[in-house]
């Protein structure tokens, strides 16, 4: 079960240009005023990007990979693995239990042929390592299906490229079309039929589509017939496929959508539809099953040792009579087939929305699993239910002794009810006991890593904070290759052996102190000896609303003072103290959004103090408000009115000029694949895109190289590149990297390291000479054109 909780309304502040003044600040806004409407009852109107578009893009990434100068640069993976990452889908080779399929929600496909004592990464090369189902056929277990496109509603569920085919166990792979489809929840093999195949598409989790629904080819992918669509809204979210007569399936649509400022979870599209010829035709499934505006996600199972019993997990958000406050999974059950259906359970057993699974024993129609935010049974048929959590063994060393929370997939061996494999958070864990006892398989790196920072030991470290397990630190001098097991350490862990963190840092003057944050801003400062935690977020005074923090809040410390700290909320904090008391040093700097979604939105997304000037800041905000201050925060001056009205990924002060800025804009939560780069050199008064030959890619962070100023780098959505003619013209660094989201990067200031945070495959280094000797090559009258070939420009 679950609290809903809705934001609180908050007054709008002014717009328009003028001087408004409150506590002291001035702000003055510059330039033409944008229209409003990034946020809930807004305006905006931004297209969503083609599937053509999209694979143009890909054809420029990879060309640009192809044709770098540094094609021959060296990514050097450091870890972590022991924390694990959210393993989406899991698949086994019928016949072949050692053989196992793991897909990372934002990882790629990894495969191991040993029981998970080994793994290889055999997806890396494709448009995307978005994975939201895996599929081994049973006929030709070299026959695998991959459908891209977790299936979470999450905040970072990045969009696939439709479903891909290998022939040879993953050694090679096709795309086999569906990539307007973003998001694949099922794939469906005919046991006995490898041209047979059966795909639950969600759709677009930002916009509205046409692809969705559930697809059917007759000729192994070749063309695909869409035969259960409802709406451009809803898409199917899952498949099930009678073990006895594979006619018949089962299948649920999932009206859900999301923006940038909320999630709708739920809607009149939900529901669960039967077909007996194959899927050429369905039936809408009544008679005991809720319908409405309140039906969110549906999961399906049918019971293996008597395919009449059916169960259906619904997330149903009609408020309970007993409870109104909260909502909750139920379970339904038929046992003629779906004719019929009656709810069984009592109370809410499940949280619904991203954890809607439900599975049945193989051996028994009344053993009933509930793979959630945590991991229940039931043994009388789904009436009531017990948590199973079991002991626990990590592979690598690790703190936790309790299950993750937030379950994924449940693989049940079909030959034998006592052989499991649950994907979660915290990775893979295998169980031969149902469960009794779990071995945590921490070996594949694929954490998801927000943000990075770096210290200045000898070897350094490197710090960071990870979507659901917590925050990190470890030295530099390390590589996965020599398979020695990690030299990491966690900064913490919650009671369930992690927790989201985001930017942490190591104290400047204090070694034994770190800070790192939870959501929404939850700022702890942590003494690791003592192992003694504060939490010193600054808080709103009693009677007034609450500060408005975003998912990811940016802190830091400023490089000028190894005491002072900066906090965003919708305003800017100072502290002199370390973090002890905090004093604002802004009004809002947002649009001061009068209406508020279920996810706070008018919120502070970037803060950059300038190294060359200490009362020099700039603020981002996700509503796309730029602003500067040049006085420390006594006034602040709206600047960038011209960009382009999307969330700002981050803002920069220059290192080398004063005057610089650099921002990066993103829009992927409109569901456009564009790039949004610009400087200004007057502290922004006037800007210049700096997009140049960069593929349409959504850019997530830019940094300036220490050493030279005309050296800039940017982590996209699907890797890194660098230029080295301040941005004019760009460069792949992809090398030997996946393809995979760069949400951070800093270079360090004594080595030739650049440190990439990846959202999905942990932490890289590489060795950036080869960068800067492109530089001595310029000098030497080389025409740029000769090193770096634009490409389309």
């Amino acid at each position: 079960m679950r609290t809903r909780t809705w934001c609180g309304v908050v007054v709008s502040g002014l717009f328009g240009i003028g001087v408004f003044a409150a506590a002291g600040w001035s702000v003055w806004a510059s330039g033409a005023e944008q229209a409003p409407g990034t946020g809930p009852g807004g305006s905006l109107s931004v297209t969503a990007t083609s599937a053509d578009a999209r694979r143009e893009a890909w054809a420029r990434h990879q060309q640009m990979a192809r044709e770098s100068p540094v094609a021959d640069l060296a990514w050097r993976a450091v870890g972590p693995r022991l924390q694990g990452g959210r393993i989406e889908t899991v698949a086994v080779a019928p016949g072949r239990t050692s053989t196992i399929y793991a897909g990372a929600g934002i990882g790629g496909v990894w495969k191991s042929i040993n029981n998970g004592t080994t793994w290889t990464p055999i997806f890396d090369k494709e448009a995307t390592t978005s994975i939201g189902s895996i599929a081994v056929a049973s006929s030709d277990p070299n026959v695998v299906w991959v459908g891209t496109g977790e299936v979470l509603m999450a905040r970072s569920s990045y969009a696939g490229f439709g479903v891909y085919k290998s022939v040879d166990a993953g050694a090679t792979w096709t795309n086999m079309g569906l990539t307007d489809s973003h998001h694949i929840a099922q794939v469906l093999v005919h046991p006995k039929d490898l041209n047979r195949v059966w795909v639950a598409a969600i759709g677009r989790l930002y916009s509205d589509n046409e692809e969705r629904g559930v697809f059917r080819t007759r000729d192994g992918g070749r063309t695909w017939q869409r035969t259960l669509y409802v709406n451009a809204r809803t898409g199917a979210i899952d498949l099930a496929l009678d073990p006895s007569n594979p006619d018949v399936l089962y299948a649920s649509m999932w009206d859900r959508s999301r923006k940038a400022w909320g999630h709708t979870p739920n809607g009149t599209g939900s529901g669960a539809y039967k077909s007996t010829d194959g899927g050429a035709t369905w039936t809408l499934l009544g008679n005991g099953l809720p319908s409405g505006a309140t039906v969110g996600r549906i999961g399906l199972a049918i019971a293996r040792s008597n395919p009449n019993v059916v169960y259906a997990l619904v997330d149903n958000y009609a408020p309970l009579a007993s409870a109104p406050d909260r909502i909750g999974g139920e379970v339904y059950r038929s046992d003629d087939a779906g004719s019929t259906w009656r709810k069984v359970n009592t109370e809410p057993v499940a949280t619904g929305w991203d954890f809607c699974l439900i599975q049945v024993a193989p051996d028994n129609e009344d053993v009933v699993y509930l793979p959630n935010n945590r991991f229940m049974v039931s043994e009388n048929g789904g009436r009531t239910y017990r948590q199973i959590q079991g002991t626990l063994v990590h592979l690598l060393p690790h703190g936790s002794t309790v299950l993750h929370l937030d379950q994924h997939d449940l693989w049940v061996n079909p030959a034998n009810g006592d052989h499991m494999l649950l994907g979660n958070d915290g990775g893979l864990h295998v169980s031969y006991d149902r469960g009794a006892s779990w071995l945590h398989l921490n070996n594949i790196p694929i954490g998801e890593f927000y943000a990075v920072s770096v210290d200045m030991d000898t070897p350094y470290n490197i710090y960071g904070g990870t979507q659901d397990n917590a925050a990190l630190f470890g030295t530099s001098k390390q590589t996965l290759a020599d398979n020695r097991g990690d030299q990491w350490t966690h900064v913490y862990l919650d009671q369930w052996g992690g927790g989201d963190s985001y930017f942490t840092y190591r104290d400047p003057s204090d070694r034994d102190i770190f800070y790192y944050e939870h959501q929404f801003g939850d700022l702890r400062r942590k003494r690791l000896s003592r192992g003694r935690t504060e939490s010193i977020a600054p808080r709103a005074p009693r009677g007034q609303p609450a500060y408005r923090t975003n998912w990811m809040t940016p802190f830091f410390f400023s490089a000028h003072n190894p005491r002072t700290m900066y906090y965003a909320t919708e305003r800017l904090f100072k502290s002199p103290d370390r973090g002890d008391s905090w004093t604002a040093v802004s009004p809002d700097l947002t649009s001061a959004p009068p209406v508020q979604g279920n996810v706070p939105w008018g919120t502070l997304t970037s803060v950059s103090e300038s190294p060359l000037r200490a009362t020099l800041l700039y603020t981002g905000a996700d509503d796309g408000r730029l602003h500067v201050t040049r006085d420390g925060g006594t006034t602040w001056t709206r600047i960038g009115a011209s960009l382009p009205e999307r969330w700002i990924s981050r803002v920069v002060a220059s290192r080398h000029d004063e005057a610089t800025v650099y921002v990066t804009l993103t829009s992927y939560r409109y569901n456009e694949f564009a790039a949004h780069i610009y400087v200004s050199r007057d502290y922004g008064q006037t800007w210049t895109s700096l997009v140049g030959n960069l593929p349409p890619e959504p850019i997530n962070v830019v940094g300036e190289d220490p050493t030279d100023a005309r050296i800039l780098y940017v982590g996209t959505d699907s890797g890194v590149y660098a230029s080295v003619d301040r941005g004019v013209t760009w460069m792949s660094l992809r090398a030997n990297l996946p393809t995979i989201p760069v949400h951070d990067l800093v270079v360090h200031p004594r080595e030739s390291d650049l440190v990439i945070a990846t959202h999905g495959r942990s932490i890289y280094i590489a060795d950036i000479s080869a960068v800067r000797a492109l530089i001595r090559r310029l000098v030497s009258d080389l025409p740029l054109h000769r090193i770096i070939e634009p490409i389309g420009m």
